[in-house]
């Protein structure tokens, strides 16, 4: 038996995802929270054995979360599932220590198969996970990091290093505050980075500010 944390601010997702679970496996059980907040609280009060966590959560991140699961609970199996693709967060969610990312499109299998393997503190790679890790791997390194951004990217990089948080960026922008989360997991995902002090340092070096 196994007990699974849902993290996910959308209720109708995460009682989509019980049922998927259930019917892989009626011994699990499963927990629903809708912030990271939540999460961290059910995780110190409940013996959990993975965590399925969305990276669009809002103010905060699921990358943020994730940091703070890892900090507190460094043998959890965490998964990342979102409706984004791959290519986006695959490999900024298994540098940060995630077990395994997932896009919400995937089959009941390869759910079951990667809670199953996050269980016992195993990473799960779809090839095109893999992939990407190794390309991360050649990469030239005289081209800056920051060369790959876009330019919204670059306007929420400039925006992030002066303080301003994701809600104040959302309407400075006219964009929603997941919109936001999202440029602003792009970011730290392209540049390497890990936090808000590696990315105001990033952009003195660079002179970005």
């Amino acid at each position: 038996m196994s007990c699974i944390l849902i993290v996910d601010d959308h209720t109708i997702i995460r009682k989509g995802l019980i049922q998927i679970l259930h019917e892989l496996d009626t011994r699990h059980v499963c927990l629903e929270a809708s912030d990271g907040v939540q999460a961290i609280r059910i995780l110190r009060e409940q013996r959990t054995d993975v965590v399925l966590l969305d990276v669009a959560l809002g103010e905060r991140d699921g990358f943020d979360v994730l940091r703070s699961i890892r900090s507190e609970f460094p043998k959890l199996g965490v998964i990342v599932l979102s409706v984004y693709p791959e290519s986006q967060f695959a490999t900024r969610a298994i540098r940060s220590g995630a077990n395994a990312y997932l896009n919400k499109g995937c089959s009941p299998q390869e759910l079951g198969q990667a809670v199953s393997l996050a269980a016992q503190g195993q990473v799960y790679l779809t090839p095109l996970a893999a992939g990407l890790l190794a390309q991360t791997l050649r990469q030239p390194a005289d081209q800056p990091r920051h060369a790959v951004l876009s330019n919204r990217e670059m306007q929420v990089l400039r925006m992030l290093s002066k303080g301003e948080s994701v809600q104040h960026i959302a309407q400075s922008l006219c964009l929603s505050s997941n919109t936001v989360s999202t440029y602003r997991a792009r970011v730290f995902d392209k540049l390497q980075l890990k936090n808000l002090v590696e990315l105001v340092n990033y952009t003195k070096e660079h002179g970005l500010e």
